[in-house]
Order: C-alpha cells, then sequence, then structure tokens
C-alpha cells in the first residue's frame, strides 16, 4: 500500500432504541460512509477497502450494537484500531433512560432482542449491564432521554460537522405545470402570472437560461415585486427548515411549460441565496421545451 489514507472511524454503539438508526442517517448527510450493524472482525478488511478510494481521508461511520458485539474481541480490536497510525478512532455511546427506551419500544411496537426469555424492561436493564464495558470507554456519551429526532440529528451534525463544508443545500428547480407538478419539492410556487416569453417570437424556442429570454422576464414590474417579496419569505423559510433538522430544501418554481419563466425566476434565486448556503439550480422539463 503506497500511502494509507487516514481514517476517521466513528463507532456508533449503545442501547437499543436510544437513537443509532437517526444518528447513521445524519453522519450520512454529513458524508460519512456508514454501515449498519458491522460485525467486528470486519472492520479491518473493511478500512482496507477505503485505502482504494481516490480521498486522501475518509469519514466511515459504523453502528455496533448487540448484534454484532462480541466481547472476546472488544479489545483485541480497539488495540489494533488505536494503534494504527492512519486511523482516528472515536467511539459515541448513546444511551436513554428506561422510561424513554420503554416508550420507544411501546411506539413502534418492536421487540428487544433480549426480550424473549423476559419482559421489555428486563431486556432492557440486562442488555444496559453487557454494554457497561464499551460506555466506559467511549469517548463520547449521548443521552437521549425524551430528545426528539430532529434535536438529536442537530446534536451530530453539530459535533461532527466538517465546519468547513456546509450539508445543508437549497436547490430551486423549474417545472411546467402542463407536465405535472413534481412530488419532491419541499414549496412551491406559481409563476404564470408573469408575461410569457412564449408568445414572442424569436423567444419561442429559447429558454430562460439564455440572456434574451431572461432579461424579458425580469424587465416588468411585476416580476420586480414578486422577487421582492419572494426572496423576504425564503430568507424566512430556509433558515427554519434547516433549524429543523432538514438537509436540503427543494423550492419548485412553476410555469406553464417550464421553459421560459420558471428557468429565469429559478436561476435569479440561485444567484439571490448562494453567498448564504450551497445553492443548485435544476430544470426538469428543459429538455420538452419548444423546437421549431
Amino acid at each position: 500500500m503506497e500511502s494509507l489514507k487516514k481514517v476517521n472511524l466513528l463507532m456508533v454503539t449503545g442501547m437499543s432504541g436510544a437513537g443509532k438508526s437517526v444518528v447513521l442517517n445524519s453522519l450520512e448527510d454529513l458524508g460519512y460512509h456508514c454501515i449498519d450493524n458491522i460485525p467486528l472482525k470486519l472492520l479491518p478488511k473493511l478500512i482496507d477497502l477505503l485505502q482504494d478510494t481516490t480521498d486522501t481521508e475518509v469519514n466511515l461511520g459504523v453502528v455496533i450494537d448487540l448484534r454484532s458485539l462480541n466481547f472476546d474481541l472488544i479489545d483485541e480490536m480497539l488495540y489494533f484500531l488505536h494503534d494504527s497510525h492512519y486511523i482516528n478512532l472515536h467511539i459515541l455511546y448513546l444511551d436513554a433512560n428506561d422510561e424513554t427506551l420503554v416508550k420507544r419500544y411501546k411506539e413502534t411496537r418492536r421487540s428487544h432482542p433480549l426480550s424473549r426469555k423476559t419482559n421489555l424492561l428486563g431486556g432492557i436493564q440486562k442488555e444496559r449491564e453487557l454494554l457497561r464495558p464499551i460506555r466506559e470507554i467511549a469517548d463520547f456519551k449521548l443521552d437521549t432521554s425524551g430528545m426528539p429526532a430532529k434535536d438529536l440529528k442537530n446534536k451530530i451534525i453539530e459535533k461532527y460537522s466538517d465546519t468547513e463544508t456546509d450539508y445543508f443545500s437549497v436547490t430551486f428547480m423549474s417545472f411546467g405545470f402542463k407536465h405535472g407538478t413534481p412530488i419532491d419539492t419541499d414549496v412551491m410556487f406559481d409563476v404564470r402570472f408573469l408575461p410569457n416569453p412564449f408568445y414572442i417570437e424569436e423567444l419561442r424556442v429559447q429558454t430562460g437560461l439564455d440572456a434574451p429570454v431572461y432579461d424579458y422576464v425580469m424587465n416588468f414590474d411585476e416580476t420586480h415585486i414578486f422577487l421582492d417579496k419572494l426572496v423576504d419569505l425564503l430568507a424566512f423559510l430556509i433558515p427554519n427548515y434547516k433549524k429543523e433538522g432538514k438537509s436540503q430544501i427543494v423550492v419548485g418554481i412553476g410555469c406553464t411549460g417550464g421553459q421560459h419563466r420558471s428557468i429565469a425566476i429559478s436561476e435569479f434565486l440561485k444567484k439571490a441565496f448562494e453567498k448564504d448556503y450551497v445553492t443548485n439550480s435544476t430544470h426538469r422539463d428543459y429538455s420538452k421545451a419548444y423546437r421549431k
């Protein structure tokens, strides 16, 4: 192996029902390679495989729980991980009180992995005792008692995100109502009230990505008044969506055919918010544009 890549390994473990799935999903949003319930024996092989990636540094999140924990291997495996100079290991232990765990299991109607020969509370208490050794060596312990999933996600993002990389993005999607409304937008705005370049012969075969069409759409008082109000509304909505734990917001902008007005407005909004967020634009019905 020519040059070993640095592997930032976050081992997520803890009580069943304490939020490991939420943590894994949050890490995926942060760009981590994530694997649930991986046997400890496979970790070295997995880390070796990651050496074949083109990245110079790899973030890996793995969930280890009762299904995959082999306590005879823990000391040996942790020694290997800590001793490897290219592996940066952190252990996150998720915990919650008995009342919270019982409530979560009752709500999901799942069976606890250790409750088959006892009741639910007995299974939880047995698991807590079995996990005591790994809890004691965890780098970070997080109690999720009474914590909503969105709050847990925010805590994980706050602790493990790369401050130089923004995980949150805003996509402005243009579309044509005559082709149907998109199903993957968070909010949607109709711009069919704006003057339509389709009825200008020389603009008909162009799109909102072309300067003549873009300038035409932007050359009306209605457009400026609308954009002032829309930018103000989105400036309020977007950070509140982000606060709720969303990793991406899709703003739909629709006109009749998805060729002229919606594209121009989407491009304007992309530029208007790119200083504050990672922004993208996509034009769903661009390929359906009118051609002579």
